[in-house]
């Protein structure tokens, strides 16, 4: 896992981060990103940073589809395993609790799996919104 902690969502840090992830990976090898449409993701700079990096491509899940992102997930076992679990006396105790924590998955990483094909997930979907619109009634 290659992270940064910021405390601000800016243009600037999501390039910062770009950088990142830029020198991190080997060189030969393109850089595929999922990202969700936050506006942070799509600025002027970050256009003008891809465009001088043709290895990193962006995609983007579909407004109110996080479920696609699998970086989600992970952020929900943050949460899940270290967040809501610690006691952190301050923001920079929880930054360096979070470091740790990504440290240690990184040393024990744990790859995920779908469970259901394509098809599956999208008929339980279907069968979701037909109940939740009131289609039929």
């Amino acid at each position: 896992m290659i992270s940064e902690l910021h405390r601000q969502h800016r243009a600037s840090e999501f390039k910062q981060f770009l950088t990142t992830i830029d020198k991190t990976v080997p060189e030969g090898l393109d850089i595929h990103l999922v990202c969700d449409n936050y506006a942070t993701h799509k600025t002027p700079a970050i256009k003008a940073w891809l465009g001088r990096h043709p290895r990193v491509h962006l995609h983007f899940t579909p407004t109110g589809s996080s479920w696609l992102n699998r970086v989600e997930r992970w952020f929900g076992f943050l949460t899940d395993q270290m967040i809501r679990r610690g006691a952190h006396k301050s923001v920079q105790a929880l930054e360096s609790d979070i470091r740790n924590w990504i440290t240690g998955w990184n040393t024990d990483p744990k790859p995920f799996v779908w469970k259901k094909t394509a098809e599956e997930i999208l008929d339980s979907l279907s069968r979701y919104l037909q109940r939740t619109s009131g289609a039929g009634h």
